[in-house]
């Protein structure tokens, strides 16, 4: 008869049952235990400076590998300090498996340390929560959280450990380990719905594809591809979901950005939604009023929300494209993607001017348009910040799924996410180059992290589009209530080159145009966690900044 830690037991079925590549975490004594484990067992844990970190990292983690990302954390302040990113990763759908450590149950109500209803705090926001009470029951536990977090729309789940669980021993003969809980199983669309939506898509004149992250989580980017070439519309993928049809792609409208996609909506018969929301980026599905919708969404709830649909499509989004495919006709669309062409072509002339003129001081969209130059589109992009996102999102074309993205972007609007996200990327893919394009405020969230970088030689660049402040509401406030009443909104001068340098990272400080490039490039070579901090015109503004602004003026 072999005894066994219940702490040990997380890692036994973390390493063994769902083969986790990774856990993000800090550590605490509540989850001393559990740290233990991962010695014995061999998981891979990365430890970070701040939780939050650790939590966008399991988020990013769920994006880069296609598997649920797992996060730990100690109980208390260590829990609360993760909430940002849980929250974030339930808004953008991430499975995501979040463990942490509680007061003893043998003190509970007591005043123990660190006691709190930590799993009140965080219901609204993960699709399932427990509390493990039994060490033997802990196999049990993850495998229904790793169900839980890929079943049906993704989410993040919660599990509570105790330390009065995890400290306790019991017999390893009597807890036989589960089958994998993280195996998702796929719905498919109504027979006869699929037909509806395939008259309605034979018949459009000026069809619009929109997909979502949706596309990457149900990971069907043949099927996706097969559709857009059948039905031949223009389309937009974004979020998670864009580069599984890459944006050279002929049909795609991100060489408009955000000015196709407009164009696109209002002047189209028919919407193709594809595991998409219609939140506030969107204009809550309300710029379209002239057109038909087919909608297609895991989520049943999804599919009337904020705009009715014509026909509504309940499945996986792959099994739901495959069916479609059989019902489909080819057409040709080429004049009607030429019209929104020549229509959005004007609007962005001065931004593609922009990108290929050298600028005293820099243009954001010109400083991206530099890296790029150097990185190549083979890379991994990961975008943070306000304007910032928008520069980098148009200015960068995504070869493959999620190479380009910004959760910056998203519904939560998650400053911060950047450099996690990097981390991440780079601990998935440790062979390809991953690239940060982030604001200088966003920077100040996690810089600390490069600390986590250098000791788990996790190399990345970041470049910084430093305009001296929080430009989205710097411009906003500029916009809404003049220029002589700015407030709370600039930063100054900051050298956060000089931070990475110090954490044991390669920083430069760049000015001038012409040092863009080269000093990008020894960044690259580096090989050491990059930071270049360019020096950017504070006066630029971006078209997202309108949006964003006018969103929020009730007047």
């Amino acid at each position: 008869m072999s005894e066994i830690y219940g702490g040990h037991l997380v890692a036994k079925y973390l390493k063994e049952v769902e083969d986790v590549g990774a856990v993000f975490s800090l550590s605490g004594g509540h989850i001393d235990r559990i740290y233990d484990g991962f010695l014995e067992f061999g998981v891979r844990l990365i430890d970070v400076r701040h939780e939050q970190t650790a939590a966008m990292m399991a988020h990013a983690w769920s994006v880069y590998t296609g598997q649920p990302g797992v996060c730990l954390f100690t109980a208390g302040p260590g829990f609360t300090n993760s909430l940002t990113g849980v929250i974030n990763a339930c808004l953008e759908n991430a499975p995501m498996v979040v463990l942490a450590g509680t007061s003893p149950q043998r003190d509970r109500g007591k005043g123990a340390l660190q006691e709190m209803p930590q799993a009140e705090m965080l219901k609204n926001f993960v699709k399932w929560h427990d509390v493990c009470h039994d060490p033997a029951r802990i196999p049990e536990c993850l495998a229904t959280a790793f169900r839980q977090a890929v079943s049906g729309k993704p989410g993040p789940v919660f599990l509570e450990l105790p330390p009065d669980v995890l400290n306790v021993k019991v017999d390893e003969d009597d807890v036989p380990l589960p089958d994998k809980g993280g195996r998702p199983y796929r719905p498919g669309p109504d027979p006869a719905l699929v037909r509806a939506a395939g008259d309605l898509i034979n018949a459009a004149e000026k069809p619009l594809i929109l997909g979502g992250s949706g596309v990457a989580l149900s990971d069907c980017d043949a099927d996706l591809r097969q559709f857009i070439d059948t039905v031949g519309a223009p389309f937009m993928l974004i979020g998670i979901g864009r580069g599984a049809v890459p944006d050279e792609h002929p049909l795609s409208l991100w060489d408009g950005g955000l000015f196709g996609l407009l164009m696109g909506m209002g002047q189209s018969d028919l919407v193709i939604a594809l595991g998409i929301r219609f939140n506030w980026l969107l204009q809550f599905g309300q710029f379209f009023p002239q057109a038909k919708m087919v909608r297609v969404d895991i989520d049943p709830a999804e599919i009337d929300r904020n705009r009715r649909a014509d026909v509504g499509l309940v499945g996986d989004l792959g099994l739901t494209l495959a069916e479609l495919n059989r019902v489909v006709t080819k057409k040709d669309h080429t004049a009607w993607r030429q019209d929104l062409t020549e229509g959005y072509e004007p609007f962005v002339a001065a931004e593609v001017a922009a990108r290929q003129e050298p600028s005293d001081p820099i243009h954001p969209a010109r400083m991206v348009a530099q890296v790029r130059e150097v990185v190549g589109d083979d890379a991994v992009y990961v975008i943070d910040g306000g304007d910032t996102s928008y520069f980098g999102l148009v200015g960068l074309s995504a070869t493959r799924r999620s190479s380009v993205y910004s959760a910056a972007g998203g519904q939560f609007g998650c400053l911060g996410t950047g450099i996690p996200f990097a981390l991440a990327a780079k601990a998935a893919r440790p062979d390809e180059t991953v690239v940060v394009i982030s604001g200088d405020g966003s920077m100040g969230f996690n810089i600390m992290e490069f600390d986590t970088a250098v000791r788990h030689d996790l190399p990345f660049v970041c470049v910084v589009n430093n305009d001296q402040a929080w430009g989205m509401i710097k411009h906003g406030q500029e916009i809404c209530y003049g220029e002589e009443r700015l407030i709370g909104s600039e930063l100054g001068r900051v050298h956060y080159e000089q931070v990475a340098q110090a954490l044991g990272g390669h920083g430069e400080l760049v000015e001038k145009d012409e040092d863009i490039v080269p000093a990008v490039e020894r960044a690259l070579a580096s090989g050491k966690p990059a930071c270049v901090n360019v020096m950017t015109d504070p006066c630029v503004t971006s078209p997202a900044t309108l949006q964003f602004a006018d969103s929020l003026n009730m007047e």
